[in-house]
């Protein structure tokens, strides 16, 4: 079991460390930072407390053999109830957060707070197949976990705008709840497809490999708009 958790927690310890060493100037307390990844591991138990009436109400199915029917399992069973007790558990984070004073630390309580979900949901997946755990490790190393790690950004980093630009708070605090769910749902609307092994599935492989690949370098450039913006904003504050 050791090796299990280890082998699911090291891509967790990669990107945390990658998004703190991008927050290097003007780092968040340790403290703090445990606390987000703490109240992401929560919210897994929070999700289930959407997606589990979604399955009864019969929004989705985890046994859909369909395009639709994985569409809607991809963002019933997976995207909305994720993200929203991810968002949650962000608000009620920072709601009263006096360590919330630039525009990249929403980025980096986001990010925590979703590796957080993604690290039970890592040893999860690993204990339930601990015959293939290396290969499985492996690939949601490569995928899974950098996709959680990018909706946080985009979660992130539209809640920062929320916070520091209050004419547009509403609007921005809506993006920060459902540009990540987009984000998660067409993410998993393509594996779901790709798994129903139809003759589309070679195409598939290649347009998830690219939207990873767009998710990426998206979520870099937010990162590196909130750090711009706070460096200009510190000269200003010392002039």
């Amino acid at each position: 079991m050791g090796y299990i958790i280890t082998c699911a927690l090291l891509p967790i310890a990669v990107l945390i460390f990658y998004i703190c060493f991008k927050d290097k100037n003007n780092p968040e307390p340790a403290g703090q930072l445990i606390k987000a990844f703490f109240y992401g591991v929560l919210s897994i138990f929070l999700s289930l407390c959407l997606s589990v009436p979604f399955e009864s109400l019969g929004l989705y199915s985890m046994d859909s053999s369909t395009l639709p029917g994985c569409i809607r399992t991809a963002f019933f069973g997976a995207a909305i109830p994720e993200e929203a007790a991810k968002f949650v558990m962000l608000w009620l984070l920072l709601r009263r957060n006096k360590y919330f004073d630039e525009k990249m630390d929403g980025i980096v309580y986001a990010v925590c707070v979703s590796l957080g979900f993604a690290a039970l949901e890592n040893i999860m997946y690993l204990a339930e197949n601990s015959e293939e755990f290396v290969s499985i490790g492996i690939v949601r190393a490569l995928f899974a976990v950098p996709g959680h790690f990018c909706f946080g950004v985009l979660m992130g980093y539209y809640y920062s705008l929320a916070k520091f630009y209050p004419n547009n708070s509403i609007s921005n605090r809506v993006l920060a709840l459902v540009a990540p769910i987009i984000a998660h749902g067409v993410y998993d609307s393509i594996l779901f497809v790709i798994n129903l092994g139809t003759a589309f599935s070679c195409i598939l492989i290649i347009v998830f490999l690219v939207f990873c690949h767009k998710m990426w370098k998206h979520g870099s450039k937010r990162i590196k708009s909130h750090l711009e913006s706070d460096k200009e904003t510190n000269t200003e504050d010392t002039l």
